[in-house]
């Protein structure tokens, strides 16, 4: 949810995904609402489903300010608070958690595309996402670093 609680702006939404051996920033809509935001669409989940949904729906705004934001964590994952009236809230994640839950959210769509409205269009450019966001992410594994996700809008 956007920090003042109203639905961010998808046209203006911006991803950032980084670790110190790279970065990505992922400026499509039908990436923050089929694959961040998958959680929210109603479909009945698993346990791992679930938990990895999780995962992608507790990237925080950039410019949240929520206290509470610090108590959000799983196996593999934090959400860590900004620090700093210069810094940001980031979602901490271990390449293996990270990869993980896009690769659970990456298949609950195409499982479920005529359930929640996808196009191929949107399919085929989130795929294309997807390919660059898993390449700052296995870059991050080979040089041992932690990914950190949120987003903008």
């Amino acid at each position: 949810m956007h920090p003042h609680g109203e639905a961010p702006d998808l046209d203006q939404i911006h991803v950032n995904v980084a670790s110190p051996a790279g970065a990505y920033t992922v400026g499509n809509a039908s990436f923050f609402r089929y694959i961040l935001r998958l959680g929210e669409l109603g479909l009945p989940l698993g346990g791992e489903d679930r938990e990895a949904l999780d995962v992608l729906s507790a990237v925080p705004h950039a410019f949240d300010a929520n206290d509470e934001l610090g108590m959000l964590s799983g196996a593999g994952w934090r959400v860590v608070p900004a620090q700093h009236d210069l810094d940001w809230p980031v979602l901490e994640a271990t390449p293996q958690r990270l990869r993980s839950a896009f690769e659970r959210a990456r298949t609950l769509l195409w499982t479920n595309a005529a359930r929640v409205h996808v196009s191929a269009f949107e399919i085929t450019s989130i795929e294309e996402e997807l390919d660059r966001v898993y390449g700052v992410i296995m870059r991050a594994e080979a040089a041992g670093f932690a990914v950190n996700v949120s987003y903008v809008a």
